[in-house]
């Protein structure tokens, strides 16, 4: 039974008692089972304002399609949000949302949104909405596609049949984008690079992912974020095994390393480095993370499993 749920085990064992403390930046619209606020995106303009993009999801409908709005938030100080925008499926439209991914465009100053969906009936891909000079005035009907699968009519041939929750920064003179792509039903990381955010291009091979579904991550692997470190960048990913009960949201989350934003070394190939510290009976999901330097403190907002199987958005702060 143990087999069943996620754990942090070896060196990594004190880990999650450092993510005991927390403050909930926003619960689900019903306090219930497989009600989820999550998938936060966090950006701080220029006047040190923070913006948070995320999606809403209700218990009812089809897995995938539950996602009903992409929420914008506003802070002055990080910790307390009030909602100032909202992005309804319908409006768009689309069926369903998930992970959303928000920044600033260094040369214009105005804000980008990207979003994931099924769009015109088919496969998952990466959406645009028209940049906005306010995150307050994102036009849900300007959403277009950027990053869709490839479709064939060869079985034999492999491809990545769509892409989905993508996590976007602006990095050594150019947008990157790491995002879920289904190849063959599995579930891996990809890479795709942009000079404007608009048209973007593989990294290597269209078929080439950049980590491997093994170890403890050897039924999903999926990219959360990337985080500046000086000499580099640490790649925070999540993932799933294929022993756990309902691997496609039993998710928990580990580390790696990058100094080149595309080779990726896997820093806790043998245990996840999270899970939730208040996991319902059967979930113990820790995900959607996303991390940055708030001074001296690295802030981390992530979608976390309470005791009664919702999903809420909590921030953590990691002190030097």
């Amino acid at each position: 039974m143990k087999d069943l749920i996620p754990q942090v085990c070896g060196n990594f064992g004190a880990i999650p008692n450092r993510f005991q403390d927390y403050t909930v930046i926003l619960g689900p619209d019903k306090d219930q089972a497989d009600w989820w606020a999550g998938a936060p995106s966090v950006v701080r303009d220029t006047n040190g304002v923070f913006w948070l993009a995320c999606r809403m999801r209700t218990a009812e409908g089809p897995r995938g399609y539950r996602g009903y709005e992409i929420r914008i938030l506003r802070s002055e100080d990080g910790i307390a949000f009030e909602k100032v925008h909202s992005l309804r499926r319908e409006a768009v439209p689309i069926p369903g949302f998930e992970r959303p991914a928000i920044l600033l465009d260094p040369k214009t100053g105005k804000f980008k949104l990207y979003g994931c969906g099924t769009y015109n009936r088919g496969p998952w891909c990466i959406l645009k909405f028209d940049d906005a000079d306010d995150p307050t005035k994102f036009v849900p009907s300007s959403a277009r596609p950027v990053i869709q699968g490839k479709k064939t009519d060869d079985p034999k041939e492999s491809r990545v049949s769509g892409y989905k929750d993508p996590f976007i920064l602006f990095a050594e003179g150019r947008y990157h984008c790491y995002t879920i792509g289904v190849l063959r039903d599995t579930e891996r990381v990809f890479h795709f690079v942009s000079q404007d955010g608009e048209t973007w291009e593989p990294v290597g091979h269209p078929t080439h992912h950049i980590m491997d579904l093994t170890g403890w991550h050897n039924f999903f692997v999926r990219p959360a974020c990337v985080l500046p470190v000086g000499v580099g960048y640490l790649f925070i990913y999540e993932g799933s095994n294929s022993a756990w009960r309902d691997p496609v949201y039993q998710i928990a989350t580990g580390l790696g390393f990058t100094f080149d934003l595309h080779h990726i070394i896997d820093l806790t190939p043998d245990s996840p480095l999270l899970i939730s510290t208040t996991p319902s009976p059967e979930f113990r999901t820790w995900r959607y993370s996303h991390w940055l330097w708030v001074g001296q403190e690295i802030w981390v907002y992530a979608e976390v499993e309470k005791p009664n199987g919702a999903h809420e958005i909590r921030l953590f702060r990691v002190k030097r």
